[in-house]
């Protein structure tokens, strides 16, 4: 069954193409009798109007800023290759992307950044938040401009943000947590956890998540206060070797953030007989060969692909004035083992 088109919605109103036109696009120039007429018309047909087509017909174009913290967390270079090689595809929907990089965990540099926008030449937003106060209060500024903004990855509530893209990070501790109490049954001892920053939301979630289960289910561990990393390698690695060797009763280790290399690195350094179970975020190149050799128990990765275009979706539904635009798929957690591994 073919779809219905403007002119079977033309013909069934008994009205011409341009007057559906000024109906579809909320124009004036058309009596209410004849707009409801148009109206039930698009009701008894089912008909869709193709965005796509009418923007280009008007000339519209929509204009995207994706703005990523730099440094050298390989997760989010791979985010940023994929906002790169949508970016080339999204030429074709009318949509011109560009990425824009601030230090990572820098609030500061990130409410800069986003105060230093301009609404004649971007469009929407989409962010890796820092929870803070000047971020909260850029994002609101920016939506009072009358940019769209919404949150990649790392959520920032509280704020004007009209939207969130990225895995419940809760969800994703609670199943760290489960993996890891289960891997260190009968071994009781401590765990050591390793986070980026607590200035980001999703590695603060991910802390909330993991200790629920942990202090719950698994009282016979122990934790101890994160290691900060800040997603640098070998911060990680000497932060997390200086606990590993101060303190035999570790058993256990979850990273919440980036800085993989550093964990494998300082699990490299202990004793062949001294076992140490892991969990970390991301599957990236490192963690793949981590879990190959057996440094690494479990691998929570999310899809970062499908994460820039359901924020890429979000941004074009809110530009469109679909109020509330259509849920984005969810970005689920997904499990990766040695056996596993894609």
């Amino acid at each position: 069954m073919t779809r219905p088109t403007i002119h079977d919605v033309a013909r069934v109103a008994g009205v011409s193409l341009s007057t559906v036109d000024r109906v579809l696009n909320d124009r004036e120039g058309v009596r209410d009798k004849t707009r409801s007429r148009v109206l039930d018309a698009i009701g008894d047909l089912g008909f869709e109007r193709n965005l796509a087509a009418a923007n280009l017909s008007r000339g519209r174009r929509y204009r995207l800023c994706f703005i990523l913290p730099d440094g050298q967390n390989s997760f989010m270079r791979a985010l940023e290759q994929d906002v790169a090689e949508e970016a080339a595809a999204a030429l074709r929907d009318f949509t011109v992307i560009e990425t824009r990089k601030v230090p990572a965990f820098d609030a500061g540099a990130l409410a800069d950044l986003l105060r230093s926008l301009d609404p004649e030449a971007v469009d929407g937003v989409a962010l890796v938040a820092t929870d803070a106060t000047v971020v909260r209060i850029a994002v609101r500024e920016l939506r009072a401009r009358g940019i769209a903004v919404v949150t990649l990855v790392s959520d920032l509530p509280g704020s004007e943000k009209q939207g969130f893209v990225g895995i419940d990070n809760v969800q994703a501790g609670r199943t760290a947590g489960s993996l890891l109490g289960r891997f260190c049954r009968g071994r009781a001892g401590r765990i050591a956890m390793v986070c980026g920053s607590m200035l980001v939301r999703d590695h603060a979630e991910r802390r909330l998540g993991f200790e629920q289960v942990l202090r719950t289910e698994f009282p016979e561990q122990s934790l101890i206060a994160p290691i900060e990393g800040l997603d640098d390698k070998d911060r990680v690695r000497n932060q997390l070797a200086e606990k590993l060797a101060a303190d035999p009763g570790i058993v256990g280790v979850y990273s919440m953030g980036a800085g993989n290399r550093g964990v494998a690195e300082a699990l490299a350094a202990l004793q062949p007989e001294r076992h140490v179970s892991v969990v970390v975020h991301e599957l990236t190149r490192y963690s793949r060969e981590a879990l190959l050799d057996g440094s690494f128990d479990a691998v929570l990765h999310q899809n970062s692909r499908s994460e820039v275009q359901g924020a890429i979706q979000l941004l074009r539904n809110l530009l469109d004035g679909q109020n509330p635009p259509p849920q984005v798929e969810p970005i689920r957690v997904e499990i990766y083992m040695r056996d596993n591994l894609p």
